[in-house]
């Protein structure tokens, strides 16, 4: 292989369990730092805004419980609506995502 070739690495189908598990503690951990850094906030911060972002972090938060008892089930991956695997450019966006593109404009 000469230098002027650029090396092009195949991009799996899938997430390891390992790297899904990764990015979904790091998810989990950043709106976990999320919801202490708003009860911290306390009184400062505007009530209706400070409950409508806790209420958005505990959605996110119960998404990736959910993700991780996929992953458990071996069912991690997998859209639940069209039961096709989800893109592993989808599960790196956003690695707690329950459905494929094409479903998931379908709920919207």
């Amino acid at each position: 292989m000469s230098l002027d070739t650029a090396r092009i690495e195949p991009r799996p189908e899938r997430l390891t369990t390992h790297e899904a598990r990764q990015r979904l503690e790091h998810e989990r951990n950043s709106r976990l730092t999320q919801l202490q850094a708003l009860d911290e906030a306390g009184q400062s911060a505007e009530k209706h805004m400070m409950s409508a972002q806790k209420d958005t972090i505990v959605r996110v938060l119960n998404e990736i419980e959910a993700a991780l008892t996929r992953i458990h089930d071996g069912r991690y991956g997998i859209c639940l609506s069209c039961s096709t695997p989800i893109a592993v450019e989808r599960l790196e966006i956003l690695p707690y995502t329950r459905f494929c593109v094409p479903c998931q404009r379908a709920t919207a």
